[in-house]
């Protein structure tokens, strides 16, 4: 039996499944000895390609619709040439600075939510200011070339594990594609038995 279990995530902001997977992913970590392992993405990594993507959209959105539905939550969807790169580079100074959780809720709320394009860096400092990170920083982190780097790396990684799409979860050998998989993840780490008492 182990201690705890690594659990990587592969996410990409501009996903409306990572949107549904913000509202419930983290009770993962709340309720199991589990340690996130993040991977953002950034552009079109981890998503269909824009040809497909634009076929695919009336049927994700009636999709992501029902499961917003189900889990009472707002869907108003962001400018359709949104770039989540910015907001993924950002993300990895708000995990630098113990953050990282407030910070998802808030970026994938006001993009989806109330429909912002978090490819803006006024955006992204509002979301900064609303959580307590600095805005200054957030607007140096979106564009830092070193972070907008490690996104690319995290999609080879990605690639490298066996990971098509997202949100795509990892824990060992085990791969769990989409938001609706985080019930099979917390069936795992209970046969792990590594739940919280």
């Amino acid at each position: 039996m182990t201690d705890s279990a690594e659990v990587t995530v592969f996410f990409n902001f501009r996903s409306p499944y990572c949107y549904l997977a913000s509202k419930t992913m983290f009770g993962i970590f709340d309720d199991f000895h589990a340690e996130l392992v993040w991977r953002p993405l950034g552009g079109w990594a981890g998503r269909s390609p824009p040809d497909r993507a634009k076929k695919k959209r009336p049927i994700a959105r009636q999709d992501v619709g029902r499961f917003a539905r189900r889990l009472g939550i707002p869907l108003n969807p962001p400018p359709g040439d949104t770039d989540p790169t910015r907001a993924g580079a950002a993300s990895l100074l708000a995990e630098a600075r113990g953050m990282l959780r407030p910070y998802i809720e808030e970026v994938m709320r006001v993009e989806w939510a109330e429909g912002r394009d978090i490819g803006d860096l006024e955006v992204l400092a509002d979301v900064a200011g609303r959580i307590g990170l600095d805005p200054a920083a957030v607007r140096d982190a979106a564009d830092n070339p070193q972070h907008q780097a490690q996104l690319e790396r995290n999609w080879e990684e990605a690639d490298r594990r066996g990971a098509f799409g997202v949100p795509t979860f990892i824990i060992g050998d085990e791969i769990f594609w989409g938001q609706d998989r985080i019930d099979f993840v917390r069936e795992h780490l209970r046969e792990l038995r590594l739940a919280r008492l």
